[in-house]
């Protein structure tokens, strides 16, 4: 008896035909893309390209005003109403679609009257409906991950913006997501505190994690990418595997390279 092939599964994210405007601005222009489960994809390019639009529209904070997008095979903020239209999801299954999708952003967002477990546990306490000792063991777990087992009841105006920052990184990981978004993670840091949030970022990526991260640290998005995306002007202008700072061909993706690094 032949055994049936094993099914593949699907990428992690699947971006396709991705446009979204803003009254009569299109800032994405059909964004194309493919992360495969355990990627690490670094999205460069200059401000204004559309870049932070498109992570946004990964977890459905924008919504898009045409394509498609798939996390691990389901489709994001949308569901087929049988009629051959898509329909928007409701806030419920929106809000479970997006425990799913972790998400960092440039400003840390903690809630400053919460200690730093406080911050940790919300999402699982809260959205997850987890025990709170569960959450608890779970959140001074993550604070060894970031380097912040000490801190454990401090507030956020006690501490760092780097500290901070990776305080968020263990908020969002405390979901248990299947892909993390970075959206210039360092950029509102202070150029001394860069340094130990992308090293945290990096311990994350070897843990197996699928990441996409908007950055403008290209240094670190030459180690650490599986797969590099420059954007432009709303579009994809070139791409490419491990390498691709070394051998992109584009004349764009050339002169910003040759401005920045």
């Amino acid at each position: 008896m032949i055994a049936a092939p094993e099914r593949r599964a699907p990428p992690m994210l699947e971006a396709t035909g991705v446009r979204k405007s803003f009254g009569h601005h299109e800032v994405l222009r059909g964004i194309d893309l493919v992360v495969e489960r355990g990627q690490v994809a670094c999205v460069i390019g200059p401000s204004g390209s559309g870049k932070s639009t498109f992570l946004r529209c990964i977890n459905h904070l924008e919504k898009l005003s045409a394509g498609r997008i798939l996390v691990d095979g389901e489709l994001v903020g949308y569901r087929d109403g049988g009629d051959g239209r898509l329909h928007e999801m409701g806030t419920a299954e929106l809000a479970r679609q997006r425990r799913e999708i972790g998400m960092v952003f440039q400003r840390f967002n903690l809630f400053p009257h919460l200690d730093v477990v406080g911050n940790v546990i919300q999402g699982p306490v809260v959205v997850r409906k987890e025990p709170k000792g569960q959450a608890v063991a779970r959140a001074h777990e993550l604070l060894k991950v970031v380097g912040l087992a000490d801190k454990a009841r401090a507030y956020p105006a006690q501490l760092s913006g780097g500290q901070q920052q990776r305080v968020a990184i263990a908020r969002a990981l405390a979901l248990d997501p299947k892909v993390m978004l970075f959206d210039e993670p360092t950029s509102a840091l202070d150029p001394e505190l860069v340094g130990e949030v992308l090293a945290v970022m990096r311990r994350v990526a070897e843990s197996g994690m699928t990441m996409v991260i908007v950055t403008h640290e290209l240094n670190f998005a030459r180690e650490i990418g599986d797969f590099n995306v420059f954007m432009d002007e709303g579009l994809i202008a070139e791409s490419g595997r491990r390498g691709f700072f070394d051998n992109c061909t584009n004349p764009r993706t050339q002169q910003f390279m040759a401005a920045v690094l």
